[in-house]
């Protein structure tokens, strides 16, 4: 993800839709900044939300958060009731926070200052022509009408695909699921897809079911994991997205963790969540989306979640397993 560079108040109001993937309404966002080296993080938590202040400031102090800022998005008695208990369990943190605004209707107020540079009527403001949309719009980030529209982003396909995906994956099951002996045939067909598809060609709706089943394999499915662009996965979000809508729901699991762990490593921690409570819905047991969930929840920052694993060390290791196993 583009680093957004936050100013202002107005800034980070220009910000936070790109941070999240979306635009709140009802919320409370915490934005902690001042690390070392782990960039900004960014919380939405639903109004009200005094229950989750101190658990919020924990969470930004123990991954070296040192300053923060809050964005109320609702009506003033809540935002300001909510402000208040989260900045102060963020300054006994020692995270204190640097502003605290309410915005609402094209106007932001500063629940922190009575200065005449924040007047009570409110200071009028216009994100589409700040620096900071034209920054994440450039780099080709997305902000959604709101988190229902995110939710539906990653939800299947109907009508006539979901047809031709159902006679698909049955297809896919046959050949696949039985004669397991061809699964060791199939080495080189996520990287060739994942290959094909950064260079615009998206795969048939044969070539999505074979993938969903393949990724049943938890080998096919690290092969695909380490092979995610974490410096620019733009790309692999896209990709990802698609399989997942297309994919029968028994197979939503694998590209579904995968798509949470893209878009985390872009910075997009609500499409992360969203792709990972699709991987859940369809198990609750599967233990990417388990992981990953206790992750993003931790705050852990993505430049913590690298992986940078070849797939000659991916091989190296799971030979290394298969000696120890045997």
């Amino acid at each position: 993800m583009t680093a957004l560079v936050i100013r202002s108040a107005q800034d980070a109001i220009a910000a936070v839709p790109y941070l999240l993937g979306f635009h709140p309404s009802r919320s409370l966002v915490v934005i902690g900044f001042e690390s070392d080296g782990n960039g900004t993080c960014a919380v939405r938590l639903d109004l009200p939300s005094s229950d989750a202040a101190e658990r919020v400031a924990a969470l930004l102090a123990c991954n070296g958060f040192r300053r923060s800022l809050l964005l109320g998005y609702g009506p003033d008695g809540d935002v300001r009731e909510s402000a208040a208990a989260v900045c102060a369990a963020l300054a006994c943190a020692g995270v204190p926070a640097a502003e605290a605004v309410r915005v609402a209707d094209g106007r932001w107020w500063s629940l922190t200052c009575d200065d005449d540079c924040c007047p009570p009527e409110g200071v009028p403001y216009d994100s589409s022509a700040s620096v900071v949309a034209a920054q994440a719009t450039f780099a080709g980030q997305v902000a959604l009408a709101d988190r229902a529209e995110l939710v539906r982003s990653v939800q299947p396909v109907g009508g006539a695909v979901r047809a031709s995906m159902r006679e698909a994956t049955a297809r896919a099951e046959t050949r696949l699921l039985a004669q397991p002996e061809t699964f060791g045939e199939s080495s080189d067909f996520v990287p060739a897809l994942l290959s094909r598809a950064r260079a615009g060609t998206p795969p048939s709706d044969d070539e999505v079911a074979r993938l969903g089943v393949l990724l049943t394999d938890l080998r096919f499915r690290d092969e695909a994991w380490i092979r995610i662009d974490e410096d620019a996965p733009a790309t692999d979000i896209a990709f990802w997205r698609d399989i997942v809508r297309r994919v029968e729901e028994p197979y939503v699991p694998a590209p579904a963790s995968l798509l949470a762990f893209a878009a985390y490593s872009a910075g997009d921690g609500g499409l992360a969540n969203v792709a990972l409570e699709r991987a859940l819905d369809a198990d609750p047991a599967y233990s990417m989306a388990v992981i990953l969930g206790e992750v993003i929840n931790a705050g852990i920052p993505p430049s913590k979640l690298r992986l940078r694993m070849t797939p000659d060390q991916l091989a190296t290791a799971y030979y290394n397993r298969q000696q120890k196993a045997g």
